[in-house]
């Protein structure tokens, strides 16, 4: 899933804020029994950074989940969502909003940072010893919120994992997760009416049958969005429409719903303006492990200048940030006066600058290693607070998950054009001359278009970003948009022809390296619409190994693969990683914040007021 990147700077913002894990985890048997030995993966690894536990403002590894019942609590936000579907959400404030409206067959925790828990579901999915067959069994009393105002099935859920490989409705990831499903295909193509390999043989049971044993990563999926529970019969016609208005509509099964009118037509949410979400008045706490103290939340969007809205949120009362972190100097502030208002979350992804590779002149291998050998990724750090988030990304894989230290850890992988952190304009040059420019500099003339956050740390870092690319004698013709308009206009769609993002990032999916590295630089993922393969990269070699690593069982040799896998795509320089940083979330003094720590932003359900 994409990062904020808001005024902090993402899944995407004005100046959002996401950053990755790097305290030690360790397995539980809940994942065991969830994933068996296939994303177990995702916890072999030790973590070779250091434990952030003992950082100012660190989230204790227990948080307090007791609360007190009523208030409203504000969220201040840079930008707008990436999509408010459910279905089509894949952005990590996104995630903030689905998390309190939405119940998945499973979800995280505030402390499940690497298993997730039964929600929706009855308990741990069950995945056949060849990985070819997963079958959930669901609670029976969940209901819809009005208009729908009945019971949610296995039919709901079919339909929702359906509707997510819709034209209409743009899911980033379905496929490279549930493509294996049988059936998928001729349902895309429009030869069936629905997915055959997905069976409901009663109103509690679900079955998914695959094509390949890659049962533990659908088992894992299963804690996106994708699998909360859409009712057909209310849905189609909106998803008959194109794009999809069911977003706009929907309806809700979590604690909380959109604001909406007696039809189910969104009344609280506007475009860039506002989310307001209230109780949903069919929610029953005994079905929930949610606790959903708070009456409201209103999500207030629209602020631009993230100095003002921390500040504005460090001196007021029952406000909370949303998809921004406080700048650099405010940061600073907050560290060395008010550190209770911080929590700095570990969030198990990375940030990094992408090239496209599809387009001149990126398309030329050591073009783009001279990009990455002259960048300062000290500098681009700075932007959003230096040493304190975390230390300067040498490749994908982040710190604490299965994988990171078989790549090479913190060291990196050994590649010449990311030794230097401050970068190596000599050897750049070198790479330049390699590439076909005799000078070492770039003499094509052409503008390279450039689309970054405007606001905060994020335009800052867009701006960092131009200035080592024109080391080289590139021209960047930076245009700033706010951050969700970065990656739904522009970053995530190919035919925008965007050749340099600045401002995006990316968090895992769920605990397994997998997520991490497919959506992102596999090319059979590349999509037309909410496309998370941001460089465009397919590259054969990296495909076909993909392809193998994805039916891996056993945490030791999924590591492994994964790993080559990462050595691979560092090797073709198709980015230029630059952080695993944790997120900076602040609060009121009058909030009793409990962050999410898979989602690495306030849990809205368990968060309440003093």
């Amino acid at each position: 899933m994409s990062f904020n990147f808001g005024s902090k700077t993402n899944r995407p913002k004005a100046g959002k804020e996401g950053t990755p894990m790097k305290s030690i985890r360790v397995c539980s048997a809940a994942l065991v029994a969830l994933m068996l030995s296939l994303a177990v993966a995702a916890c072999g690894s030790s973590g070779s950074s250091s434990d952030s536990s003992s950082k100012v403002g660190a989230v204790p590894a227990e948080q307090s989940l007791t609360g007190k019942t009523g208030g409203a609590l504000t969220v201040l936000a840079s930008s707008d969502v990436d999509y408010i579907d459910p279905g089509a959400a894949y952005y990590q404030f996104t995630f903030m909003v689905t998390g309190a409206t939405q119940r998945s067959l499973f979800s995280f925790g505030p402390d499940d940072a690497v298993d997730p828990v039964p929600d929706l579901a009855t308990e741990a999915a069950d995945v056949a010893s060849d990985g070819k067959t997963v079958t959930v069994k669901i609670k029976p009393n969940v209901k819809f919120s009005p208009p729908v105002n009945r019971v949610a099935t296995s039919s709901d859920v079919k339909y929702a994992i359906e509707r997510a490989f819709l034209p209409t409705v743009a899911n980033g990831y379905a496929g490279a997760y549930f493509g294996d499903i049988i059936g998928v295909a001729e349902f895309q193509d429009g030869k069936a009416k629905d997915i055959s390999g997905i069976a409901t043989p009663d109103a509690t049971t679900i079955v998914f049958n695959l094509s390949r044993g890659t049962g533990g990563v659908v088992a894992g999926a299963l804690a996106l969005p994708i699998s909360a529970p859409v009712p057909k019969e209310y849905a189609a016609k909106f998803d008959a429409k194109n794009p999809s208005t069911y977003g706009v509509n929907q309806v809700a099964t979590g604690p909380y719903m959109i604001e909406a009118d007696a039809k189910g037509a969104l009344t609280g949410y506007e475009p860039g303006k506002k989310i307001n979400l209230v109780r949903n008045p069919n929610w029953d706490r005994a079905t929930d492990f949610r606790k959903a103290y708070l009456d409201t939340i209103n999500i207030e969007e629209g602020n631009d200048d993230t100095t003002v809205a921390s500040r504005q949120i460090l001196k007021g009362n029952a406000q909370v940030n949303g998809d921004f972190g406080p700048p650099p100097p405010v940061l600073k502030q907050i560290v060395s006066s008010t550190p209770d208002q911080l929590a700095l979350t570990p969030s198990g992804g990375l940030r990094y600058v992408s090239l496209n590779t599809t387009l001149a002149p990126f398309d030329n291998l050591n073009v783009r290693k001279a990009v990455l050998a002259v960048f300062d990724r000290e500098a681009m750090r700075a932007t959003r607070g230096g040493s304190l988030l975390g230390p300067i990304a040498n490749h994908f894989i982040p710190p604490a998950m299965g994988g990171f230290d078989e790549a090479g850890g913190l060291n990196g992988t050994g590649v010449d054009f990311l030794k230097y952190p401050s970068g190596n304009l000599a050897l750049a040059k070198e790479y330049m001359k390699k590439g076909g420019f005799p000078s070492g500099m770039y003499t094509g003339g052409k503008e390279l278009l450039m689309v970054g956050t405007s606001g905060g740390a994020a335009q800052k870092a867009s701006e960092v970003a131009a200035a080592q690319l024109e080391k080289l004698g590139f021209k960047p013709k930076l245009r700033l948009v706010t951050q969700d308009s970065m990656y739904t206009k522009f970053c995530n769609v190919p035919k925008a022809k965007v050749i340099i993002c600045p401002n995006v990032g990316w968090l895992k999916d769920f605990s397994d390296p997998q997520t991490i590295l497919d959506p992102t630089f596999n090319g059979k993922n590349i999509v037309e619409v909410n496309n998370s393969n941001w460089p465009q990269l397919n590259d054969a070699a990296v495909n076909s190994a993909m392809d193998k690593a994805e039916v891996v069982v056993g945490a030791d040799a999924r590591n492994k693969a994964w790993a080559n896998i990462d050595r691979q795509i560092t090797a073709l320089a198709p980015a230029v990683p630059w952080i695993w940083d944790d997120t900076a979330n602040i609060r009121s003094t009058d909030v009793a914040g409990v962050i999410n720590k898979f989602n690495s932003n306030w849990d809205l359900s368990f968060t309440s007021l003093k």
